[in-house]
């Protein structure tokens, strides 16, 4: 892949990675394994995930250098009192049998706990070389503008669900204003179920580029500035494929077009936890 990198506060991260919520043992280590075989330098995890040691796992089975890959960890929202954090990461680092990561998120935020604590142990991590860099996940336009005034270290990405279906607009415009990068998780949403992978807009345009549907929505949240996306799969053909975005490009009025298909019910990530959605 010659895709250009993302650049946030400091952070050079690939515009694609390898999501693997639900990728569990034997099957987690082969989509970790294959993503990195076919070109991948990026991989996602969390410890909501229970599949940091298979993660860790497909990592070394790679034969790719650990140096050239930005792993991500995550932080769950049950965790964010400072000790706990501590011992979340330090957790997480054991799982994935590795002495730090090069992104360490808050996975969601959490109101009972205050935001000062938790930054506070989230740059904690980073000054101790636990992480690299540090950012969060499912945060609303409100939490960026808390958490950017209270870390001393750069915040470099929010993490949240997009795609298509869904407008994040506000919550974009936030992270540029401070210099964060985006990064979608759930990228194309889902298949069947009417979503913008069965939409006849997507299906157009695919079919004149002779390329697929799931290229073609990749190809969009990455040709927005600062967008990264971490699409999901363990089939090997494609993995492959959901990486093979550099020989073709949107138009702007297919970028529109795209855009334009957002809806008020796209959002599909709802646990009784969520904030309020801007």
């Amino acid at each position: 892949m010659t895709l250009p990198l993302v650049t946030a506060n400091g952070a050079a991260i690939p515009p694609i990675g390898l999501g693997t919520s639900q990728l569990l043992n034997e099957v987690g280590v082969a989509s970790v394994k294959s993503a990195l075989q076919a070109g991948y330098r990026f991989i996602d995890t969390a410890a909501r995930y229970d599949n940091e040691e298979a993660v860790g796992e497909g990592l070394r089975a790679s034969g790719v250098a650990r140096k050239d890959i930005f792993l991500l960890t995550k932080v769950y929202w049950t965790h964010l009192a400072a000790a706990d954090f501590k011992q979340s990461t330090e957790d997480s680092l054991k799982r994935l049998g590795v002495d730090h990561v090069d992104l360490l998120l808050i996975h969601w935020p959490n109101p009972k706990i205050p935001l000062a604590e938790t930054v506070g142990a989230l740059n904690e991590m980073k000054t101790r070389g636990l992480t690299r860099h540090i950012g969060v996940a499912n945060f609303t336009t409100a939490h960026i503008e808390e958490a950017v005034r209270l870390s001393a270290a750069p915040l470099v990405v929010n993490q949240c669900e997009y795609h298509p279906y869904l407008d994040q607009s506000k919550v974009l415009a936030a992270c540029r204003r401070h210099g964060m990068a985006f990064m979608s998780y759930s990228p194309l949403r889902q298949a069947g179920a009417g979503g913008p992978l069965e939409d006849p807009q997507v299906a157009k345009i695919a079919e004149a580029k002779g390329v697929s549907p799931a290229q073609v929505i990749l190809r969009w949240h990455i040709q927005q500035p600062g967008v990264i996306a971490i699409p999901r799969s363990t089939n090997p053909a494609r993995i492959a494929q959901n990486i093979d975005l550099d020989s073709f490009s949107l138009s702007s009025k297919e970028m529109s077009d795209i855009s334009g298909l957002a809806r008020p019910e796209g959002r599909k990530v709802k646990p009784a936890h969520s904030p309020v959605w801007d």
